[in-house]
């Protein structure tokens, strides 16, 4: 079964009129209006490659990609040395790829030899002066914060747009954003289907196993119908650690993760060796659950130490 993802985001395929404006092909008759004049109003890369060049055909594409997202603020110019050879003597270029930066008519940086993603993106910032982010990470960023603000439906488009972008399974944040969207949305069935549909190796990615988690606990606590029970009956035995973690699985299953935290913490402070340390065990898979960096989590560990060690 394979999850359909309504997504609205913005579609991220650049058209071939804007690849031609900011992507070219250039010779020695042209080199003057493709690199000298541009580069009066804005930076202009400029590759110099061969067809029999390996490294050549690494790091055009990346150079090519990073040049898209960068939105306008640099262009790139490609030149074949082998169709060219007058115009890279004229430059002294003695091996291929070198990449030069022109800036007011004039080379103002470069490298020679092939490069990693980071170190392009690197590049490309010095000479835009400012960031140049992915727009997969920057649809990332916004999913998260959609999630984390109980915007299911938003997140849920936004992880799917990354999905349609790179790929199913190609990215594994958000693989484990949907199967937390579905967690969220109830569909406990169909994020137990997407997973069963993936690959073994996606389900260990840390992203995707933590969102697993979710739903593991997710199908394992009571409903949030049960919450106001549970509530009742931990209040009405506070120093029964059973009635304290059926309360606190209430809260987990509910969404209400600070509760959650609280009611588990309560078991370790009073009960710590009840039923084989339980308390610790299920608040650690909380953590696993939301993610490191949530909100819950960062609070809970810090009042998990603060019982720990106090």
């Amino acid at each position: 079964m394979s999850i359909i993802l309504d997504a609205n985001a913005p579609d991220g395929a650049t058209s071939q009129n804007q690849d031609s404006d900011l992507i070219k092909d250039s010779s020695v008759e042209t080199f003057v209006q493709d690199v000298i004049e541009p580069s009066m109003e804005v930076p202009v890369v400029v590759d110099f490659w061969a067809p029999w060049c390996g490294p050549c055909k690494n790091l055009t594409p990346v150079i090519e990609k990073v040049t898209r997202e960068a939105g306008g603020r640099v262009k790139l110019v490609k030149v074949n040395i082998d169709e060219n050879q007058e115009l890279a003597m004229q430059l002294r270029i003695q091996s291929v790829p070198t990449v030069y930066a022109f800036k007011g008519g004039r080379p103002v940086d470069g490298f020679q030899g092939g490069q990693p993603e980071s170190e392009v993106r690197a590049f490309y910032e010095k000479l835009a002066g400012g960031p140049i982010e992915s727009p997969v990470e920057a649809l990332l960023d916004q999913a998260a914060e959609a999630l984390g603000n109980d915007d299911i439906q938003t997140a849920y488009g936004l992880y799917g747009a990354v999905l349609e972008r790179d790929g199913e399974g190609e990215n594994e944040q958000a693989t484990g954003g949907v199967i937390r969207c579905l967690v969220a949305m109830e569909e406990l069935e169909a994020a137990r289907q997407y997973i069963e549909d993936m690959p073994e190796t996606l389900r260990l990615k840390p992203a995707v196993s933590e969102a697993i988690s979710a739903l593991e606990l997710a199908e394992s606590g009571a409903s949030s119908e049960d919450l106001d029970a549970a509530r009742a009956a931990a209040e009405a035995n506070p120093n029964d650690p059973q009635a304290q973690f059926d309360y606190g699985m209430a809260c987990f299953a509910a969404n209400k993760r600070d509760e959650a935290v609280n009611a588990m913490i309560t078991i370790i402070r009073n009960n710590r060796d009840w039923n084989e340390d339980a308390g610790r065990t299920q608040l650690l898979k909380f953590f696993e659950a939301w993610g490191p960096m949530d909100p819950a989590s960062v609070a809970g560990r810090r009042a998990l130490s603060t019982v720990l060690f106090s």
